[in-house]
């Protein structure tokens, strides 16, 4: 079987489709024609880059990085998350109650002592009970959970390093 020809949208990054991913990342409503002048390029070459890296999944969206602690989401908190069985049953019950609630951020399985990390963030200390009682340690098949409260956030971002094109 003949290997396949690369798609356009398949081809390597070079170093001008780094650095836009790069802006893009600190402000992704830069104006096309403020990226094209970072990046020493036209407007019409730019723009396709972009929609180049969209199509090609380097870029998956963009969104508003808010302000939970204005919003009064001021308790930020990890969760370790042991189940009783290692079942796609018991997978997919969490995975279920997971997506189901907007508090949990993120929700990673992971090797190790337990089998998935939370990042949780509520209103207070009631909220997160109610969110670790009434839903994380009631899916049937949670054995056992750990909590870690953020008592100070030193780094916290979105950002991706973009690694280097090879030598």
């Amino acid at each position: 079987m003949a290997p396949k020809t690369p798609s356009r949208t398949s081809r390597p990054l070079d170093r001008i489709d780094r650095r836009l991913l790069a802006l893009l990342q600190q402000d992704g409503r830069a104006p096309v024609s403020q990226l094209a002048k970072e990046v020493h390029l036209t407007v019409t070459p730019t723009l396709e880059r972009v929609r180049r890296l969209e199509t090609g999944g380097y870029i998956n969206g963009y969104f508003a990085h808010l302000n939970a602690r204005r919003l009064g989401l001021s308790l930020l908190a990890y969760i370790e998350v042991s189940l009783d069985r290692t079942t796609p049953d018991a997978f997919e019950r969490f995975k279920d109650m997971v997506k189901a609630h907007d508090e949990i951020m993120e929700c990673h399985m992971v090797a190790g002592g337990f089998d998935y990390l939370l990042k949780v963030r509520v209103k207070d200390m009631a909220s997160y009970r109610t969110l670790l009682g009434d839903h994380i340690a009631g899916v049937r098949g949670v054995q056992q959970t750990h909590s870690y409260f953020v008592m100070e956030e030193v780094k916290s971002t979105h950002r991706i390093g973009i690694p280097e094109e090879p030598a």
